[in-house]
């Protein structure tokens, strides 16, 4: 194999697969990273059995050659040292040139590199996918769902499923719940299928975090295919893979309340900026627990006491409060990872109860909401 491919597009494309690469694997060639010339270009694919990502470098994209396949081949090269090697390369132009037993060299103005590489052909298949189950989403919007919902999920392997998010399609409709149990956040959004066909399947947490950094803030149509064990996220050069978690995720409907006995209305931001002051005390405890109490006159009390360090106390405005009196001690953390993922200048939160799980969501947007359970506090 022989190509000459520009820089700056390789660093991305190696840059994007690495996501995928693992270096604590039980597959040793899995610490590699596949580059196979054709004549349409590079392609390149990182996997660490759990998520698998290919990228694909065009051989000239509008009207600008980006690879020069002379010979056409297949290597593995070991990521950590192609990854460098790739980003600090002097010039433009780099040359990629695999000679027998996988020796491969690496060119670039003065610079040359000699990597052992591996056999392709030893590298695990990605697999085949048949993309009848297949439905669309816009990227930006892809990235805020995963965004407002993957923070919530379990770090703990007791329950695994609880470690991903639930994917749920019904009627054009996309709906993503994800919960440890203390919290839950739940968004949704509208999706264009193909057939009328609906889902539910349950995406690792970690999975969309990588997916989410690689997506691009652009409204290109991301597509989606769903099977038994695997979902795929297409986009114009990209493929990402990933196996979807056994088991049947819990149904978290029955949780979210449908009446409240409270309801405040606050400034998101400056809420947030209290919690996070009210915090500050609070941290040396396991769980840095606050309190909320309403008062009279449309203000809420949020306060902090460590007996050993201190404490806090701050008075918050609200746009509205109605409903019964209220003392309630919550997570400082869960409380400002909710407002951080909600982006909406104004939030209502709604209370039913001091042991209930109570409510947060945007003023004027039905899509999404989270929830937070109390903290028991004597």
């Amino acid at each position: 194999m022989k190509v000459i491919i520009d820089r700056d597009h390789l660093v991305r494309s190696v840059q994007d697969v690495m996501k995928a690469v693992s270096s604590r694997t039980t597959i040793p060639i899995l610490t590699g990273i596949k580059v196979v010339a054709s004549q349409h270009g590079v392609t390149l694919t990182g996997s660490d059995s759990d998520i698998s990502i290919e990228s694909f470098i065009p051989a000239e994209e509008e009207d600008r050659m980006i690879v020069d396949v002379i010979k056409q081949g297949s290597v593995v090269l070991q990521a950590r040292f192609f990854s460098e090697i790739v980003r600090k390369l002097p010039k433009e132009a780099v040359e990629i040139e695999v000679k027998d037993q996988f020796v491969t060299t690496i060119r670039s103005g003065k610079t040359e590199f000699h990597l052992n590489g591996l056999d392709p052909e030893e590298y695990p298949r990605l697999p085949q996918i048949q993309e009848e189950n297949m439905f669309k989403i816009p990227a930006d919007l892809l990235k805020h769902v995963i965004r407002q919902t993957v923070f919530a999920v379990s770090t703990s392997e007791t329950r695994p499923i609880l470690t991903g998010v639930n994917w749920r399609i019904e009627n054009n409709e996309l709906t993503c719940i994800a919960t440890d149990s203390h919290r839950l956040a739940m968004r949704k959004a509208k999706v264009e299928t193909e057939t009328e066909a609906h889902y539910n399947i349950v995406i690792p947490g970690k999975s969309l975090n990588e997916l989410n950094k690689i997506l691009e803030e652009t409204n290109e149509l991301v597509h989606i295919v769903v099977t038994e064990n695997q979902v795929l996220f297409k986009t114009k050069h990209l493929l990402f893979f990933s196996r979807l978690l056994d088991g049947n995720y819990p149904d978290t409907s029955r949780l979210i309340p449908t009446d409240s006995q409270t309801d405040m209305i606050v400034k998101t931001k400056e809420f947030l900026q209290a919690i996070d002051r009210a915090s500050l005390l609070a941290r040396e405890g396991r769980n840095n627990v606050v309190r909320l109490a309403t008062l009279p006159g449309k203000v809420v009390e949020i306060s902090s006491n460590s007996p050993e360090i201190g404490k806090v106390v701050e008075e918050v405005q609200c746009e509205q409060l109605e409903g019964e009196d209220l003392k309630i001690s919550f997570s400082a953390k869960y409380m400002m990872d909710s407002l951080k993922a909600l982006e909406e200048t104004e939030i209502k939160i709604s209370f039913t109860g001091a042991m209930r799980p109570f409510l947060i969501r945007p003023l004027h947007d039905d899509s999404m909401l989270q929830l937070i359970l109390p903290v028991r506090t004597y």
